[in-house]
């Protein structure tokens, strides 16, 4: 029986390896499927629904409810609910991020927000590494 996941992040990225660092195919969004392929480790083998790019993703962004939301759809239905997307994607949703602001009104979210705001190319990544002496775990 072929199984089904679901992204669980804000976005994420369909790689030609298993390692963070590998050559990007592709990109998906939250909700969308993919077919799994194999399993090796923490990372797994999927190919898109929407795209039919078949790589490597890793596992901690993908699950496998069933999420059928699109981003932007007035008509919002869910297989996990608002506060268990935001823990899934890491981070806060609008109604999240206000509860958590009245309940810490001296609490300052600037720098939350300016760090959501950072991107970090492969290229930056691969440098890091190198200089830094490190290889992921599982190899580069």
């Amino acid at each position: 029986m072929e199984k089904f996941m679901s992204v669980q992040v804000k976005e994420t990225y369909i790689r030609m390896s298993s390692s963070f660092i590998a050559k990007i195919k592709g990109k998906l969004l939250y909700g969308d499927q993919v077919a799994v392929i194999e399993e090796n480790d923490a990372w797994i083998k999927i190919k898109a629904f929407n795209s039919n790019i078949t790589g490597w993703m890793h596992s901690s962004a993908l699950t496998v409810k069933k999420i059928i939301l699109k981003p932007g759809k007035k008509d919002v239905k869910l297989a996990a609910n608002s506060d268990e997307y935001a823990l899934a994607g890491k981070g806060f949703n609008k109604d999240v991020e206000k509860e958590y602001k009245i309940k810490n009104p001296n609490l300052n979210f600037a720098w939350v927000d300016k760090m959501e705001s950072f991107k970090v190319s492969s290229r930056q990544i691969k440098q890091f590494q190198r200089e830094g002496k490190l290889v992921p775990q599982g190899g580069a």
